[in-house]
Formats: structure tokens, C-alpha cells, sequence
């Protein structure tokens, strides 16, 4: 099979749709260390799920920092859905003094009482999570194997053990550890992945689940510029466009103040800026500008040679060409010394006087 070739994945959907709607809770885990493609997925089928009623739990090992709707749900500590509503809030010792409750008009009230000279409690430190339910299903996302879920899968090895595990991937080294394997390794990304599970449940797309599983394929196919990318990437993007996608800027790993501009090489700084890329396709970019001299200081474009009696000692001069007739300037050729009288130097007074030979070839 080439590597881009679309995979059928029929099979393995069918089954995924018959274990969730039969089942009512269950818990998605992300890689300790997920990719924004994988953030993408898992916070996108939580949205799904608890859209379609599902009890669902998102974890992971480490936080994912990505600007995503529901990445505020992912929880770094094995929880189970349940009945038993969980109150938290941050705790340092000596801080509480007392914890009561009073029904009043109806309502529960759970009243807590700060030691005398500490801060009360602020409510937006508060966090409600809900314990004690079962687990019929583990979720896995983008982890070609279990280990790779880091801390969340070595403490809890015995939750695992047991249950319906389904394994949401596209690594070509997944070992397919799941009771289902829904492993496309022709997928660009596992976003796209999970959105064909999300379409598979039947849950309608809004506007949310869209933007993020949007953003996750654009992130790890490098705004669509990878070798993976194929016309399925393309039908998909354009689906959840229609269902109201955002577009974001990408952002580079480890700059996340910088835009990405979809693989582009840097080019060279002029003037302590980056040259700007045309506002429109045809129209030619600003030329950068150049740094100016500074201000005080000369600068002779035409360096001197250096004075002779600043060369070293050691170096002797180069010869002198010996310059020849043809190359003298014509009138060094023409004109010799002359002396006061306008006459050569060394030449005979009569030089010019005409030579008249007799027959015998005698001087007359």
C-alpha cells in the first residue's frame, strides 16, 4: 500500500459505534506528551461524546498547552466518572479552619471557613469532577503503545487490565494493543481520524469540535504542505470548514508568540527586520531596508596604500617591470632628452647633414 493511499477503515468504526452506544462512561487519555494534532483529537471526541450524553473523562500525563476548546477539562490524575460529586480547591495547611453545611430554601450549602488571618476562598479556584462510576471503555489517542502514555498508565495498570480498550491512532509502529485497533496509518493526521468516529456516532459537528480538529490537522501536516497529505485531507478540511471551522494562525513549537508561515525558510535579516512578504499574490514585496552608517563616523570607500615608511622591514618590494618602447606613452617615444640647444646629447653636430657616396662606394 503507498504511504498516501486512503485506508478503509469500515470495519473497525462499526465496531467503535456498537461499544459506545452500549456503554455509558469511559475515559479518553492523551500521550504524556501530546502533539497539538493529538490535543486536537482527544479534546474533540470529549466535546462529542459528552454532546451525545456520554460520561467521558479527558487525561493525560502533562498538561497539553494549546489554545483549544476543552483543554481546560484534561486532568493529569486517573478519574472516573460517577454519581459522587468531587469539591476542590487549592489547600495549604492550616488554612481551613472549619468546613459545615446548613440547607437553606431548598439548596445544599457547603460552608468553608478560613483560619483566622488567611484569604478566603476564591471561587474561580473551585473544580468539580465526579468519582465512583465504572469505566466500560479506555480511549487512547495517538499513543502507538501503552507505555506512551506515561504516568497515567503506570499507576494505573490494573484499571486497564480488563477493559475495552480502543486504540485511535496512525503511527506505523503501533502494535495494536486495543480490543479495537483503529489504526490508519495512511491518515495525515488523527485528527481526521477522529472525525470520521465522531461522523460515525452520528454527533452533529458545531462550531468547536470543528475549529479544533481543524487546527490539529493544519498542525501536523504542516499547513497541508506534508508528503502525507491526500485528497481525503482535503475533503475533510473542507467538511469542517462547512461546519464552521476557525482558522488560526500556527504557531511553531517553542515560539509560541511567532507565527508559522506553513514551512517557509527564514530569510536573512536586513535592518534588524524580516522582509515582509507581499500583501497579495502577484504584487512584488517591499525591498527590506538597509541598515544606515552610524552617525560620527567617515568612511573612506577608496582605502589608501600604506605609506613606505610604514611597510615592514622584511619585505623587499616586487620588481619593477621593465617598460618597452611599445608600451611608453607616445610622446616619451617620440620626444628624447634635448639639450639647451635643442640638440641630442652624444650624437655627432653634422648627424643631420646628407651622405653622398661615389660610385666606388667611397664617402665623397
Amino acid at each position: 500500500m503507498m504511504p498516501n493511499q486512503p485506508q478503509n477503515i469500515d470495519k473497525e468504526l462499526s465496531q467503535i459505534r456498537e461499544l459506545i452506544t452500549k456503554n455509558s462512561s469511559g475515559i479518553i487519555v492523551l500521550p504524556a506528551k501530546a502533539t497539538p494534532d493529538a490535543a486536537a483529537a482527544g479534546t474533540s471526541l470529549y466535546l462529542a461524546l459528552t454532546k451525545m450524553g456520554k460520561n467521558v473523562s479527558l487525561v493525560a500525563a502533562e498538561k497539553a498547552q494549546v489554545d483549544m476548546v476543552g483543554a481546560d477539562k484534561i486532568k493529569t490524575e486517573f478519574t472516573t466518572g460517577g454519581n459522587n460529586l468531587v469539591v476542590s480547591f487549592p489547600y495549604t495547611e492550616g488554612a481551613i479552619d472549619k468546613v459545615d453545611y446548613n440547607i437553606q430554601n431548598e439548596r445544599f450549602n457547603i460552608v468553608i471557613i478560613p483560619r483566622e488571618g488567611q484569604n478566603k476562598l476564591d471561587s474561580k479556584d473551585i473544580q468539580y469532577s465526579y468519582t465512583g462510576g465504572a469505566i466500560d471503555f479506555i480511549i487512547t489517542i495517538d499513543a502507538p503503545n501503552l507505555n506512551s502514555l506515561g504516568d497515567i498508565y503506570t499507576k494505573n495498570q490494573n484499571t486497564f487490565q480488563g477493559k475495552n480498550i480502543i486504540n485511535i491512532d496512525r503511527h506505523l509502529i503501533n502494535n495494536n494493543y486495543g480490543t479495537i485497533n483503529l489504526v490508519a496509518k495512511s491518515s495525515s493526521s488523527t485528527s481526521e481520524i477522529v472525525l470520521k468516529v465522531i461522523q460515525g456516532l452520528k454527533i452533529e459537528l458545531d462550531r468547536d469540535i470543528a475549529t479544533n480538529l481543524h487546527s490539529g490537522i493544519m498542525m501536523a501536516t504542516n499547513n497541508l504542505g506534508a508528503y502525507s497529505v491526500n485528497a481525503d485531507t482535503y475533503e475533510t478540511v473542507a467538511a469542517l470548514m462547512r461546519a464552521g471551522a476557525v482558522k488560526k494562525p500556527m504557531r511553531p513549537m517553542g515560539n509560541p508568540g511567532a507565527p508559522n508561515m506553513g514551512g517557509m525558510p527564514m530569510m536573512p535579516q536586513f535592518g534588524g527586520q524580516q522582509p515582509r512578504m507581499g500583501g497579495n499574490f502577484g504584487q512584488p514585496a517591499p525591498f527590506p531596508q538597509m541598515n544606515p552608517m552610524p552617525q560620527g563616523q567617515n568612511y573612506n570607500m577608496n582605502p589608501q596604500p600604506m605609506p613606505m615608511n610604514q611597510m615592514p622591514q622584511n619585505q623587499q618590494m616586487p620588481p619593477q617591470p621593465q617598460v618597452m618602447d611599445n608600451q611608453r606613452p607616445l610622446e616619451d617615444v617620440e620626444v628624447d632628452d634635448m639639450s639647451d640647444e635643442g640638440q641630442e646629447s652624444g650624437n655627432p653636430e653634422n648627424w643631420l647633414k646628407p651622405k653622398i657616396f661615389s660610385e666606388s662606394g667611397g664617402l665623397v
